[in-house]
């Protein structure tokens, strides 16, 4: 018996709801609500990148940040023809957040390592966000505050352990 032809497609609401249910599961959206979820994806847009596409450039200028809805990504430094991996993410992981929040050049480079499916979301969509659910913006900025604090206090650890095995020359050095 074949299937009719005739099937409802899904609806763009459909479709925001699915991402909004993907959303809820990630830690950056934890203590979300779904209509607060659900007004960030309106807002937004769902991107699908195919498996070797270069999303961000190191030194490009950044307006934006992702999350991995599906997929995964590494990022990486170039020095000369050296790559340097920093990161490897997927599902529920972010970036861009660094040039969303001090509007300056991408600090890395982001490749798709498999296809992804990405929320790509910009300063305006959280001023808008702010305007009409001002408690999910808020939440998002602390989240993203959280996870670049998270970062440094990482980052000053292993430059630390650095310097303390004499692989970096600290300020007393001669």
């Amino acid at each position: 018996m074949e299937e009719s032809s005739h099937k409802p497609k899904s609806s763009a609401l459909d479709e925001g709801l699915k991402y909004a249910d993907t959303l809820s599961k990630f830690r950056l959206f934890a203590g979300f609500h779904q209509g607060e979820l659900e007004s960030l994806v309106a807002l937004s847009d769902v991107i699908t990148v195919p498996v070797g596409t270069e999303i961000v450039k190191e030194g490009d200028p950044g307006h934006c940040m992702f999350v991995i809805l599906s997929g995964k990504a590494k990022v990486f430094q170039k020095v000369a023809a050296d790559e340097f991996p920093l990161a490897e993410l997927t599902a529920g992981d972010f970036f861009g957040e660094v040039s969303l929040v001090d509007d300056g050049l991408r600090s890395a480079s982001v490749l798709a390592t498999e296809e992804c499916r990405l929320l790509k979301t910009t300063r305006m969509v959280i001023g808008v966000l702010a305007g009409i659910q001002p408690s999910a913006a808020i939440q998002l900025l602390a989240a993203i505050g959280r996870s670049l604090v998270q970062r440094l206090r990482s980052g000053n650890q292993k430059y630390l352990d650095l310097l303390l095995a004499g692989h970096v020359p600290g300020p007393l050095s001669e």
